[in-house]
């Protein structure tokens, strides 16, 4: 997304790793009113290694016998299966991890009910049909399975050409209509990937024949996981993330019908609806554990201010938006209100209720972040900010600004953990 400066909101609570003690430690994690939610790679990881502040960090909330004091979750716009990454998790801090409490970037299209029994089209790599499975469609095809159905569509393919021209092909005007289509990730093979959405899109799901007009055609449901346009890899520089491959198939759209391309739902991170799910999850994990308690807070660990940190900012104004809508004061500039249709919460949805009224996000300095960088950008008054964030969601810097910056996970934790402390205090106090 952004260019950004350094963060500079600071809610005043030290994380000088002063001791804790006992008491105090029990006062706020023998019924907690909050969750953590953590993002993985950069956070608690890199690649496949888990990080020495990581480690701490769990620890520091667990009791005596291993398990975990507070409800927590993990939320990551990679496209794993979530059970491979509960057991990567589980690996790491030698603790058991349900895949239900891993959230990726797909994870919150299983709201989406209203799609789970249509015919729909998994653009994807790896395991994207069984990840669909596992959201709750039961009628998912590949664009291989389209081409293979539909050969005279992929004129890309100049391999395809040749048997097309020796005649070596059988059509398949059967194949079932597409009636939505569910972007997890980037696909490989683009080219053919691109031509053959369009012609999709172009036709109401059945390339078959021509459209009388462009311009006029119905647009299959669309919805799209995680918007990054990068990510950093082993490279020197960022490479391509599915947001790249969305911004050509924008592009395509519009220059062939003269539209913009509407999504039926933008998911993962930084969209609401990421952040819904994920509150509802450690609600879910509270009432497992016996917490006695509503959630009040959600404390969000993450590593990219452009995407965690944006992402927490604005589930919090929109939280802070619902509680002023149920009250009788807002306004039409409200989240609420304001919100694009892509980043719409589903009503109909069986949800927990909904009881956290702040989420406050936390920076790390082991990841995307680098202080360092980001002070010689400062220095470099000739560099213009560029905006890579999603056409749906505005360019509004102030948004990477968190609410607390540290230098590793452990000491985010301890952060937590002494407001935690301090605001109970005061509760006593009053």
């Amino acid at each position: 997304m952004r260019e950004y400066d350094s963060p500079t909101r600071d809610d005043g609570y030290s994380t000088d790793n002063s001791d804790i003690s006992t008491g105090d430690l029990d006062s706020v994690l023998n019924d907690p009113d909050f969750g953590i939610l953590f993002d993985v790679d950069g956070v608690l990881a890199r690649g496949s290694t888990p990080l020495d502040p990581a480690v701490r960090a769990i620890e520091r909330l667990k009791d005596c016998d291993g398990n975990l004091r507070v409800p927590i979750a993990y939320v990551t716009n990679a496209t794993n299966r979530s059970h491979d990454k509960a057991a990567q998790i589980s690996k790491w801090f030698n603790m058991p991890v349900s895949p239900e409490n891993v959230i990726h970037a797909p994870t919150p299209a299983k709201l989406l009910r209203e799609y789970h029994d249509r015919h729909v089209l998994v653009i994807g790599q790896e395991h994207r049909t069984e990840i669909a499975e596992d959201l709750g469609f039961s009628n998912v095809c590949t664009i291989e399975e389209v081409a293979k159905a539909y050969p005279l569509l992929d004129m890309v393919d100049h391999d395809n050409r040749v048997a097309i021209a020796k005649g070596h092909y059988t059509e398949n005007p059967n194949f079932p209509r597409v009636e939505a289509v569910l972007m997890i990730g980037e696909p490989q093979r683009w080219e053919s990937n691109l031509q053959i959405l369009i012609d999709l899109l172009l036709t109401e799901g059945k390339p078959t024949t021509a459209p009388s007009d462009v311009h006029k055609v119905p647009q299959l449901p669309i919805i799209a996981c995680n918007m990054d346009l990068q990510f950093m890899a082993e490279a020197c520089m960022p490479r391509f993330g599915h947001g790249a491959f969305l911004l050509c198939l924008e592009a395509l759209y519009r220059k062939i019908t003269g539209h913009d391309i509407h999504y039926t739902a933008l998911i993962g991170k930084p969209c609401e609806i990421t952040y819904r799910f994920a509150e509802h999850t450690i609600s879910r994990i509270a009432q497992q554990m016996g917490l006695q308690k509503k959630i009040k807070k959600l404390y969000f660990i993450g590593d990219n201010p452009n995407v965690d940190i944006v992402g927490a900012n604005l589930y919090d104004r929109y939280i802070r938006s619902l509680s002023n809508h149920e009250n009788g004061n807002s306004t039409d500039n409200d989240a609420v209100n304001t919100l694009p249709t892509s980043r719409l919460i589903p009503s109909n949805v069986d949800l927990h209720e909904q009881t956290v009224e702040r989420c406050h996000s936390v920076l790390v300095g082991t990841g995307v972040y680098n202080p360092s960088k980001v002070e010689a950008d400062n220095q470099n008054a000739h560099k213009v900010p560029i905006y890579h964030g999603h056409r749906d969601i505005a360019d509004e810097p102030h948004l990477a600004m968190p609410s607390k910056y540290v230098s590793d996970v452990y000491h985010g934790i301890q952060h937590i953990l002494e407001r935690e402390i301090s605001r109970s205090d005061s509760v006593e106090i009053d």
